[in-house]
C-alpha cells in the first residue's frame, strides 16, 4: 500500500524557514538602504558645491584684513574680525545703490515683455488653428540654447554702428538709427538680448502646462459657444496660473543676477561701468580690487534681497495662483 503525504506543520514550517530569516532580513534593510544609495551623489555634491561655499562666503563677510605699519613684512597683515562693517559699508555704497536701481530698471522692462511674449506663443501653439507647430517651438526655443555670453556677442556686433547690417541698411535709406549702446538705451539693449535667449524657456514650460490640460474642458466650452480668445482668457491662462508664476519667479532671480550680458558688453560700449550690476560690483570688488571681505557681504546682501523678493511674491500670488490646487 503506498503511503500517502502529509502536510508539514506549522512548528515544520516555522523550522524550515528559520535558517533563511536573517538573508530576509538583509535584504530588507539592502532594499531600505538603496533610496539612500541613490541620494548620496545629489547630497554629497549639494554638500561640496553649494553648502560648504555659502558657509565660507558667510565666514569671509564677517572679516577684513588689518594692515599694520607699510603692510610689508612678516605679519604686517592679519584677518580680523569685523562685525558688521562690511555689511555696512556695502549698504552706504553709492555705486550698490546704483547698481541695484539700474537692475530694476532692467528687470522693469524684460520681465513683463518676456512673460507676455511667451505666454502669447504658448497660446498660439496650443490652438489648433496653428500650422508647422513642431518647427514654431524649435524656432522659439533654440535661442534658449545658445549661451548668454556668445549671444550677447552676436546682438553686441549687430548694435554696433560700424558692423551693424541695421545700421548700413539705414544709412542707405537715409534714416538715422540710434545707437543702443548710448547711456541712455543701454539698459533695452541689455534687456533685449535677455529677452532673445528667455522667452523660449518659459514659453516652453506654458505650453507644456497647456497639454496637461484635459481636452474635454476646451470641448465644454466649445459647446457653450465660447471663442479661442474667450477661452483662452477665462480657461487657459487660469488653469496655467502656477507655471506663469513659476516662470515669473525665475525670471526675478535671474533679472537679479544679471552679469554675464553686461560684462560682455562693457568692452563695445564705454557706457557700461565695472559696477553696473550688483554681481558686476561682486566681481570688481573680489577679482580686480581683491577685497573678497567687502565681495562676500555684497554676495549675501544680493543673496538675502534675492530670498526675500521670491517669498514675497510667492505670498502675494499664493492664494490666487494655487488656490485651485487645495
Amino acid at each position: 500500500m503506498a503511503a500517502t503525504a502529509t502536510a508539514p506543520t506549522k512548528a515544520e514550517k516555522t523550522a524550515s524557514a528559520g535558517p533563511g530569516t536573517p538573508r530576509k532580513a538583509r535584504n530588507f534593510r539592502q532594499r531600505a538602504m538603496i533610496p539612500y544609495a541613490m541620494l548620496a551623489p545629489g547630497i554629497v555634491l549639494f554638500l561640496v558645491f553649494m553648502a560648504a561655499p555659502i558657509a565660507y562666503t558667510l565666514v569671509l563677510s564677517f572679516q577684513q584684513k588689518k594692515v599694520s605699519g607699510l603692510g610689508l613684512g612678516k605679519g604686517a597683515q592679519s584677518t580680523v574680525f569685523a562685525g558688521f562693517d562690511n555689511y555696512i559699508r556695502s549698504l552706504t555704497d553709492p555705486e550698490f545703490t546704483a547698481s541695484v536701481l539700474r537692475v530694476l530698471t532692467y528687470g522693469a522692462i524684460l520681465i513683463p515683455l518676456m512673460l507676455g511674449f511667451a505666454l502669447l506663443f504658448a497660446l498660439l501653439l496650443d490652438s489648433r488653428r496653428t500650422r508647422a507647430g513642431n518647427f514654431s517651438r524649435t524656432a522659439i526655443f533654440l535661442p534658449y540654447a545658445v549661451p548668454a555670453v556668445i549671444s550677447s556677442l552676436l546682438w553686441g556686433f549687430l548694435y554696433l554702428p560700424g558692423v551693424s547690417p541695421f545700421h548700413f541698411v539705414a544709412d542707405r535709406l537715409g534714416i538715422a538709427l540710434p545707437s543702443l549702446l548710448n547711456p541712455d538705451l543701454i539698459t533695452f539693449a541689455i534687456a533685449n538680448i535677455a529677452l532673445w535667449g528667455g522667452v523660449g524657456f518659459n514659453m516652453i514650460v506654458m505650453y507644456t502646462s497647456l497639454k496637461a490640460v484635459p481636452q474635454e474642458i476646451y470641448e465644454a466650452a466649445k459647446l457653450d459657444g465660447a471663442s479661442e480668445i474667450q477661452t483662452a482668457l477665462r480657461i487657459k491662462i487660469p488653469i496655467i496660473a502656477p507655471s506663469v508664476v513659476m516662470t515669473a519667479l525665475f525670471s526675478m532671480i535671474a533679472t537679479l543676477q544679471v552679469f554675464a550680458e553686461p560684462t560682455t558688453l562693457r568692452p563695445l560700449a564705454n557706457s557700461l561701468s565695472t559696477s553696473w550690476s550688483p554681481l558686476m560690483l561682486v566681481y570688481r570688488d573680489a577679482f580686480t580690487r581683491n577685497d573678497i571681505y567687502s565681495a562676500a557681504a555684497t554676495s549675501i546682501i544680493i543673496a538675502l534681497a534675492t530670498f526675500a523678493i521670491s517669498f514675497l511674491f510667492l505670498r502675494i500670488v499664493q492664494k490666487r495662483a494655487f488656490g485651485q490646487e487645495n
